[in-house]
């Protein structure tokens, strides 16, 4: 099992050993040297990934093994994306959006690593989300790679790519922002049982908004499809997104005025949820 799996890594390595492995991966921005240097571009790229699992397997044994490999997959895919982004291609905002990609997943990891390790599990990584989410990666993919063939121009929009970069950006400092100030109370999983320390946040970002995680995660995935220039997915997100996080909150909102009672329901009548006309679960007085 993951938690047994977990258990045998020492506690508060998990962090340092995912954040070396990462940069380990991140290290193939130095790739363009090696081919100036005479290696063929897909002969040294696939002898540096070859190499890098080499290392890991002689380094690591499970559970570690585990996590390097997850966190290297990812610091070599931010290494791609950032040699995209400053390639002279059509494909450069694409390069932006696979680097925000990575970043986000690792730094789920990371932050729940340093932040909540006691929930901590592969799973923190949310490399296995769910079906939905993995069909709406691809699918925006594709549409950015149909797009770029058919109508290159409409990928090269550089005011409309950088609006959606700083809509990324926002959404996902809103988001650790509140991973941080809800420090052992947040997990990726809702809670349908109290734990002994489970408390209310109200402090920090959670002043602003009631659901500051889902918010942030709002923007940076709607924020993925502006910077990649993707019509269709962009507005396919938008609506799917919201679906999704209204259903989340109503059924978070229900645990927790179960929780916390007046407590929440004064917290609720005073801060709004965030996300644009989602009001959380209505309570009949």
């Amino acid at each position: 099992s993951m938690a047994g799996c977990a258990a045998r890594v020492p506690p508060g390595s998990e962090a340092r050993l995912s954040l070396a492995t990462f940069l380990l991966g991140a290290s193939v921005l130095a790739l363009p040297l090696l081919t100036r240097a005479g290696l063929q571009g897909r002969t040294g790229l696939a002898l540096y990934v070859a190499g890098l699992n080499a290392l890991l397997l002689l380094l690591y044994r499970p559970p570690r093994y585990q996590i390097a490999i997850r966190a290297c997959f990812l610091g070599f895919v931010f290494g791609c994306g950032m040699l995209l982004s400053f390639s002279q291609s059509s494909w450069n905002h694409f390069g932006w959006y696979v680097c925000s990609l990575s970043l986000f997943h690792y730094s789920e990891y990371l932050v729940t690593a340093v932040n909540n390790p006691k929930s901590l599990s592969l799973d923190s990584f949310l490399l296995n989300h769910s079906l939905e989410y993995t069909v709406a990666a691809l699918s925006s993919w594709i549409e950015f790679t149909l797009e770029n063939i058919f109508w290159p121009e409409l990928k090269q929009i550089t005011w409309l790519s950088a609006t959606g970069l700083l809509m990324v950006v926002f959404g996902e400092c809103l988001r650790k922002a509140a991973m941080f100030t809800a420090g052992s109370n947040f997990n990726h999983v809702v809670q349908n049982e109290k734990s002994d320390t489970h408390t209310l946040v109200t402090n920090g970002v959670y002043a602003w908004f009631r659901h500051p995680s889902y918010v942030g995660w709002f923007y940076w995935s709607i924020g993925t499809q502006v910077m990649l220039c993707n019509p269709i997915c962009g507005v396919v997100y938008a609506l799917t997104v919201w679906r999704f996080f209204r259903d989340r909150t109503e059924e978070e909102e229900i645990s927790l005025i179960h929780f916390f009672g007046e407590e929440y329901l004064e917290y609720k009548k005073r801060v709004p949820t965030g996300l644009p006309f989602i009001k959380g679960v209505k309570v009949e007085l």
